[in-house]
């Protein structure tokens, strides 16, 4: 990591081990500790693009808290590092003779695909976990829709990253935030699951948790570093 770069918990979290898992693993009372904080604490004001995509979500997947509309959100969710990878290969296509700009590039994009296959994870852990529901969902509403709002999405997280990154970061920062107390309240919501094991395929993946309360609390202080991050990168300069 070129020594100016901006450092984030998503950045420190890499290391050299491989992109998959959760960021910082974290212990039973830690978890609990950590969605306490989420709870008491206030949510970003978000920008009116970030209000433009919670309204759209509330508005074709009702606003309770469902595991159906926990995985549109993470389908979409992976949208913004996808995007800052295109640009920042694009930057390098241009800059690859210019040897430590291009490096600072690579490593941004060695940031933002970490994020993604983090987000990935939680993907597949909700995907699992839907198709285990015994009610069918409608293949439109569930399955073209999401990739509609992820294709807009990506669209606008490209544009805003392209003219001005930290347009971009914040309306990620927005959109983090927003998971982060959704996941904090959808354990609260479901006392049983402090005492359902989670039996997923994903374990050896991302880890082995004592409940379903205590994955999602997980997937809900991942959101939080994903945020940090995205907090942490605005106002810095393009491949800064």
């Amino acid at each position: 990591m070129a020594p100016d770069a901006v450092r984030g918990p998503v950045t420190e979290a890499i290391g050299e081990r491989p992109p998959f898992g959760a960021m910082a693993r974290l212990e039973p009372a830690q978890l609990r500790a950590e969605q306490d904080a989420t709870l008491a604490s206030p949510r970003r004001r978000a920008s009116l693009s970030a209000k433009g995509l919670f309204a759209v979500m509330d508005l074709l997947y009702g606003k309770e808290r469902t595991l159906p509309k926990f995985r549109v959100l993470e389908l979409v969710a992976r949208v913004p590092y996808q995007a800052w990878e295109n640009v920042a290969y694009v930057a390098m296509t241009h800059t690859a003779r210019e040897h430590d700009f291009a490096r600072r590039i690579f490593d941004k994009v060695r940031v933002s695909r970490f994020e993604q296959d983090n987000e990935q994870w939680h993907l597949l852990i909700l995907e699992e976990m839907v198709d285990q529901q015994p009610e069918r969902l409608g293949f439109v509403r569930h399955r073209i829709i999401p990739q509609i709002l992820a294709f807009a999405y990506y669209q606008l997280s490209w544009f805003m990253y392209a003219l001005r990154p930290t347009w971009s970061y914040r309306l990620n920062a927005d959109f983090e935030d927003h998971a982060e107390h959704e996941y904090a309240l959808l354990v609260q919501e479901h006392p049983e699951w402090e005492t359902t094991p989670y039996e997923g395929s994903f374990i050896d993946d991302y880890g082995r948790y004592e409940s379903l309360a205590d994955l999602f609390r997980q997937i809900g202080y991942d959101e939080r570093m994903h945020k940090v991050e995205s907090e942490g990168r605005m106002g810095s300069s393009r491949f800064r």
